[in-house]
């Protein structure tokens, strides 16, 4: 058995308990740390424990995937937060030296973030600061980008001006921002110095212009000058990234490279950019199928898996509000079409078909799992995904899917199928909203507080999924089992889900 070992980007369920779903089996062992070291949201881990369950566990390791946020800051959210200077910061990226010191041998697979910059106001996962003045930092930096490259219109540029930030809110934002990038330069020397073997940087809710796009032109310019472009990805992403990693690093082990066909549901699906990303989706796409170990396939016939990208022709809109009529998702997408492709994958060439779900963000779309639940193909796909941006459901759906690939459709990879839809649709699309509207209200909760992980909302959420699967997934209607449900940094935008699909023939 070959021993990977994982250090999440933090404690929530989807980098947690996600690769551990997927990848571990009677072949790999994934060591995950206790949760007791591990943050809690703006809390962050315990960084002297992170760092002993490093040394102890990679010494007798084939692989460490690692997330270098997590080792420097205690989380993504730590990450965004800190006070730490660059010696402090140095003197814990050093671990990785040490660790392969102890152990040559081991593989070292890890990612590394570009501090986000989000476009609205909010303090739940930012600085205080950010409740009052996201939207203008936010701003500062995106029309401030565009002036300095010539693109900013007589309108972008008044606005410019009447944009009022403090400026020790505005001082204390880039300047960990500097440092943070800093750190992303500094791995990348480890990568020059063989201790990291492949790295990925990924942007998280990036945007094509502002503070994040800059970050990553300075991160570039050091990649192409050491011509390590083949050694380090950038693109659009941050909690899937860790099964991205794992999907390579096993399929290296394996010494297996699966070629994988892109099927979309509109000529133009590729070249639109989604939401809270930075670039055409189809490069995104290519990048997350190359890193997670795989390479495009130029036709079916030839391929070995088929990834069916659902997405509009252009325009991507909110889960949530999907039960609008948009002309880029009826008329200008083809779903018929879309679905009876997946259809003659499964059913006449047997191969794995993998559905990332990009029709919106921030949940799945309705309309396509009512068409696979009409042609009986829920059950059948080899992996599905549809939450959050698009690289956190296309670094879900490509790895489970190789995984299946590699290894058969066993019980466990089911179960996480099928969790998929119950999380992704049911709760992301449906019941997320459903819940916040109706009853949050009366017990004094709001979206980003309901006070405890396994309380009255938690009950509520479990029965309006249960209700959801058999009042809309008959196929699945009575054979899914919900062991526990929690909200796991107490506000309603995830849930922690734990399913047993009870299959027919286990009846």
């Amino acid at each position: 058995m070959k021993k990977i070992v994982l250090l999440p980007l933090d404690e929530r369920p989807c980098n947690y308990n996600f690769p551990y779903e997927i990848f571990n089996n009677e072949n790999y062992n994934i060591v995950r740390p206790n949760l007791n070291i591990l943050g809690d949201k703006k809390q962050p881990g315990n960084l002297d424990g992170i760092a002993k369950y490093l040394l102890k566990e990679t010494k007798d390791a084939d692989g460490l995937v690692i997330s270098i946020d997590t080792l420097l800051y205690g989380g993504i959210v730590p990450s965004r937060l800190h006070f730490d200077n660059f010696d402090t910061l140095n003197n814990r990226l050093a671990i990785l030296k040490e660790i392969k010191e102890n152990n040559p041998k081991i593989k070292i697979y890890a990612f590394h973030l570009i501090m986000r910059s989000p476009q609205y106001s909010s303090s739940d996962e930012e600085p205080d600061y950010y409740e009052d003045y996201g939207r203008e930092i936010f701003l500062t930096g995106f029309l401030g980008h565009k002036k300095e490259l010539g693109l900013a219109s007589p309108n972008e540029l008044l606005q410019l001006e009447e944009i009022k930030v403090p400026e020790k809110y505005l001082n204390d934002f880039v300047n960990r921002r500097k440092l943070n990038t800093n750190m992303c330069l500094t791995s990348i020397n480890l990568v020059l110095d063989n201790v990291i073997d492949f790295l990925i940087i990924p942007q998280d809710d990036a945007a094509e212009f502002g503070w994040t796009a800059k970050d990553q032109d300075v991160v570039r310019k050091v990649i192409e000058e050491n011509t390590l472009q083949l050694k380090i990805y950038m693109y659009p992403g941050a909690d899937e990234v860790a099964n991205t990693l794992l999907s390579k690093m096993i399929l290296k082990i394996e010494n297996k490279k699966p070629l994988v066909y892109i099927h979309y549901p509109s000529a133009t699906s590729g070249q639109l950019i989604p939401r809270y990303e930075d670039r055409m989706l189809d490069t995104t796409v290519k990048y997350q199928i190359l890193a997670a170990g795989a390479l495009t396939a130029s036709s079916i016939e030839e391929a070995d898996a088929v990834l069916f990208v659902n997405s509009p022709s252009s325009n991507m809109q909110e889960a949530a509000y999907q039960h609008n009529h948009y002309r880029e998702y009826q008329t200008q997408r083809n779903l018929v079409e879309f679905v009876e492709q997946i259809k003659y994958v499964v059913n006449k060439l047997n191969k794995p078909a993998i559905i990332g779900d990009v029709g919106y963000a921030n949940g799945g779309d309705i309309e396509l799992i009512q068409m696979l639940e009409s042609a009986n193909l829920l059950t059948k796909v080899a992996a599905y995904a549809g939450w959050n941006t698009s690289s956190n459901t296309l670094g879900t759906a490509i790895p489970h899917g190789l995984m299946v690939w590699l290894n058969g459709q066993t019980k466990q990879l089911k179960n996480f199928l099928v969790s998929r839809y119950i999380e992704d649709v049911g709760y992301c699309s449906i019941v997320r909203h459903e819940v916040n509207k109706n009853h949050l209200e009366q017990y004094n909760f709001n979206y980003f507080d309901v006070k405890e992980q396994r309380g009255v909302v938690s009950e509520i959420i479990k029965k309006e999924l249960l209700d959801f699967v058999n009042n809309n997934l008959p196929s699945l209607k009575n054979k899914v089992e919900i062991s526990d449900l929690y909200m796991p940094w107490r506000r309603m935008f995830e849930i922690g889900i734990e399913i047993n699909y009870i299959e027919d023939e286990e009846k």
